[in-house]
């Protein structure tokens, strides 16, 4: 307990004073965290030193998870879409924060995946399909959950690693895929979030990696550790070991929640037989009880939890700002701002309303689903519904609201016909165990869409969704707005936007595709994958594992529409404001640095606000590789978000460095075993997509 040594120095001399029963504590979760008991569920373990903490894990990557009295929070989704560092810091250090003060000091969050497939079930849980993106944004939100309350300490959980692309046979499922693509695909993301956020702990998913499950997989030492850098602990996900000498030699140093693998007998016996030493337990606790001290967890004793609500005024102003941000006005026909004149407005949908429709209502639509007890992760008792707050707005103006749940789509039509100007929201539940079967709004939403913009002289089209949507009624609707699963602040939120007190800015972190058919995953071998006979069933009576082949390679996301030429109902990065923006002077220099010998690319362009409002813009730089490199579509290399007045100019500069994490100007040399750059020209462009991307520069780097 003497903190004037490092937390290097006090865990060895932790672990040098204990026995080999006590080290075998640190590697489950229950005895490593609970240091008065010694039986976890029937298994008995020798009673810990003394000076060492409780510790209490909770499921985060949105919120304090299952837990009254916090905030609800919008969905890692649309915190994507706001393509702001600042922004999901700040959310990160507020959950942070109420998860300490409901005695709660490790959060499992945030998460990253690749966006495969938009079908995946827990899309909404990660920040959209871009390894950069998703990369930067995942640091944040651990420097946000470790760094932003000083003496409140939480370890974040950075997860799942890896190739964690679907909810269909996660357990049984094997992720093939080539070290190409896994390295600057799979990898990548990972890689960023490691360099630049500095996570505690990191999670082994639950899939296979080319025939090995992921948390015995020999990628956690030499990938995960030596080339990627991490020196925190791996944890496993729940129910995701599937041996004791494998995952132990493998690297993963703590199974989650009961002792099923590393328990003290089938420790013994990996011992007795020669198969671990006890140097890989000494190091798997090491490393577990360096984080926490490195993490303060020694230092600062849990709270008695706090029984109320540790939800502030300011957390919850937090979450409206992160729904205004992360909703991305897709469409819009000059029919919003709405104007402050009275007049009759329709709101449609049974998410929009507190008070359930066949089970259907506000809550539904807040947060993700869960199927066990509560119908959603996040305590969304607090939620202000759009319809709420249309009404509360429209008081304020002397218009009149009427509202239809939208379960009969031709009584909503006749509503919104007699409306000046109707918002009918649509929605669909998505979650952890199973993917999406469509990408289709429920409840009969897209009848019920079609119908009333059909009716109404002006629809206004909210979706509330965790990932892509199809839009068939698209034409017919004056205004789409994406709001993702936008927590208890989204009515509050969306009327603001509604009504221009906020310039809408979200970008969308994920592609759109016109129909799932468009999509990099088209074939059964690809997604859900194929078993020995053939097929996507498994044979009766067995426990084989499917085979899910990445034969798309790197073609994912973005990359994967732009090589195949396909064009997408919205663009990655794509998202309209209520004012104009004009890109202009693009000005690239490389260099090369005297003391480093790395190239980098000084890129300097300005954007401009032509229009009459104030507004943000999320400025996106991509970069086309040689084609000797052989790389799909183009890369996103770097992006920052701006404010600007009406009329005024900024300009952007970037620095583009060869040696940062994210690699942007190289692949991987799977014969060489190192990051490589092609010879040729580059290709930069930038704009506000990556689509619309009016500026562009050739380069030649060495």
């Amino acid at each position: 307990m003497d903190t004037s040594k490092s937390p290097d120095e006090r865990a060895r001399i932790l672990l040098d004073a204990s026995s080999l029963g006590q080290k075998y504590r640190w590697l489950v979760e229950q005895p490593a965290n609970d240091p008065t008991a010694t039986t976890f569920s029937g298994v008995q373990y020798e009673a810990q030193l003394p000076c060492t903490p409780k510790v209490v894990y909770t499921d985060g990557p949105d919120g304090v998870r299952f837990t009254s009295g916090v905030t609800a929070f919008p969905a890692p989704i649309a915190l994507g879409a706001t393509w702001n560092r600042d922004l999901v810091f700040d959310k990160s250090a507020a959950q942070s924060e109420e998860a300490f003060d409901k005695g709660k000091n490790v959060v499992l969050g945030p998460g990253i995946a690749s966006g495969r497939t938009p079908l995946s079930g827990r899309t909404a849980e990660y920040f959209g399909e871009d390894s950069l993106l998703s990369g930067r944004l995942a640091a944040s939100a651990i420097r946000g959950i470790e760094e932003g309350n000083p003496g409140k300490p939480v370890l974040s959980n950075l997860k799942h690693y890896v190739a964690n692309e679907q909810e269909i046979s996660r357990n049984a499922s094997s992720s093939n895929v080539d070290e190409r693509t896994l390295r600057e695909a799979y990898d990548l993301p990972f890689e960023i979030a490691i360099a630049e956020g500095d996570p505690e702990s990191i999670m082994c998913s639950y899939n296979q990696i080319n025939g090995i499950y992921a948390c015995e997989n020999p990628l956690l030492n030499d990938t995960l550790r030596s080339k990627l850098g991490f020196d925190g602990y791996i944890m496993s996900d729940f129910g995701a070991v599937h041996s004791t000498a494998p995952s132990l030699t493998a690297g993963l140093d703590q199974e989650l929640n009961r002792p099923i693998y590393y328990t003290p007998a089938l420790l013994n016996q990996a011992l007795a037989k020669g198969e671990i030493t006890e140097e890989h337990v000494d190091n798997a606790a090491f490393n577990v009880v360096r984080s926490y001290i490195r993490g303060g967890l020694f230092d600062t004793p849990l709270p008695t939890p706090a029984a109320g609500s540790v939800s502030t005024a300011e957390h919850k102003d937090l979450a409206r700002r992160a729904v205004e941000e992360g909703t991305v006005l897709l469409k819009n026909d000059g029919v919003l701002p709405l104007s402050s004149k009275p007049k009759t407005i329709a709101v449609i949908g049974p998410t929009a309303s507190k008070t359930p429709t066949n089970g259907v209502s506000a809550l539904t639509a807040c947060s993700m689903k869960w199927p066990f007890g509560s119908p959603h992760t996040l305590d969304c008792s607090s939620v202000v519904t759009i319809e709420e707050a249309v009404r509360e707005r429209a008081a304020l103006e002397g218009s009149t609201v009427v509202f239809d749940d939208g379960s009969n789509p031709q009584r909503a039509a006749t509503v919104a016909a007699a409306a000046d100007v109707t918002v009918v929201v649509g929605y669909y539940t998505s979650g952890e165990f199973n993917d999406l079967p469509d990408l289709r709004v429920d409840g009969n939403g897209d009848a019920l869409i079609s119908a009333v913009a059909a009716a109404s002289p002006a629809t206004v089209a909210i979706l509330q969704t965790g990932s892509a949507v199809e839009m068939p009624w698209l034409d017919a609707t004056e205004a789409v707005l994406e709001s993702w699963y936008a927590g208890e602040q989204q009515g509050p939120a969306l009327v603001n936007l509604l009504w221009g007190d906020v310039n809408p800015s979200g970008k969308l972190p994920m592609t759109f595709p016109a129909s799932l058919t468009d999509t990099p995953t088209r074939t059964p071998a690809q997604y859900p994958g194929i078993y020995s006979n053939g097929s996507t069933t498994a044979p009766a009576g067995t426990r084989e594992i499917r085979q899910v082949d990445y034969s798309e390679g790197l073609a994912i996301g973005h990359k994967w529409y732009d090589s195949q030429g396909i064009d997408p109902l919205f663009a990655f990065g794509h998202g309209l404001s209520y004012t104009d923006f004009e890109y202009r002077n693009l000005r690239i220099k490389p260099s090369t640095g005297k003391k480093t010998g790395t190239t980098s690319l000084d890129v300097k362009f300005q954007i401009k606000n032509t229009g009459k409002t104030a507004g943000a813009e999320a400025g996106q730089v991509y970069l086309t590789l040689p084609d000797a490199a052989g790389e799909p579509g183009k890369r996103l290399i770097g992006f920052e978000k701006v404010t600007l007045k009406p009329g005024q100019t900024t300009q952007v500069h970037l620095v583009i460095d060869a040696a940062s994490p994210d690699h942007p100007f190289s692949t991987w040399d799977s014969a060489s075993d190192a990051w490589t750059t092609p010879r040729g020209t580059f290709t930069v462009e930038v704009g506000g997509s990556s689509r619309e991307l009016p500026l562009i520069s050739e380069v030649a780097l060495r």
